[in-house]
């Protein structure tokens, strides 16, 4: 586990499908996750099973639990693990608005930052927000992350197209 003062991070396990699979399947998750039609279980079950080797699967998923009771609030992944340019993704989710705006997902940040940089011996972290997503623009430059480009009318939401901004923490 990676420990910190409010929330600490831990490998998701079996007895996480259900929330994993409530979580992935609200549909006020999709606009930032891309996602286009719900996960079945059985999916999420084979990715829970499969995820537990970052150098294999090239991905990993922590589970954000609060330190005062372990209740999971949300997750924060590792994608395009790439430990030859020594790189990778981050995303992060707190899915309660319960949960927002308390510091629970900066510090989730910060943990994964320094497991990434002094554990995994990464050079960099990069992450996409959709250009309206402020909050998650303001978490992520909080933590140092600079914006590095832009795709303009990148991603389609019905009738409305939205930019896309790339961000990059370099160690």
């Amino acid at each position: 586990m990676l420990q910190g003062e409010q929330v600490y991070l831990r490998s998701i396990e079996p007895t996480d499908v259900d929330v994993i699979l409530r979580w992935e399947n609200n549909q006020d998750n999709w606009r930032v996750s891309s996602t286009l039609v719900p996960f079945s279980r059985k999916i999420i079950e084979d990715y829970v099973n499969s995820a537990q080797d970052l150098f294999g699967v090239k991905q990993a998923r922590f589970v954000i639990c609060l330190q005062e009771n372990a209740q999971p609030i949300g997750t924060i992944d590792l994608f395009e693990f790439d430990p030859y340019h020594q790189r990778a993704g981050v995303g992060i989710l707190v899915n309660s608005t319960k949960y927002r705006g308390q510091g629970h997902a900066s510090e989730a940040l910060k943990l994964l930052i320094e497991y990434t940089r002094d554990r995994l011996k990464m050079h960099q972290l990069f992450c996409s927000i959709i250009a309206s997503n402020e909050p998650s623009i303001h978490l992520f430059e909080k933590a140092g992350f600079v914006k590095t480009g832009e795709r303009k009318d990148w991603l389609n939401f019905g009738n409305e197209w939205e930019d896309e901004l790339f961000y990059q923490l370099i160690f």
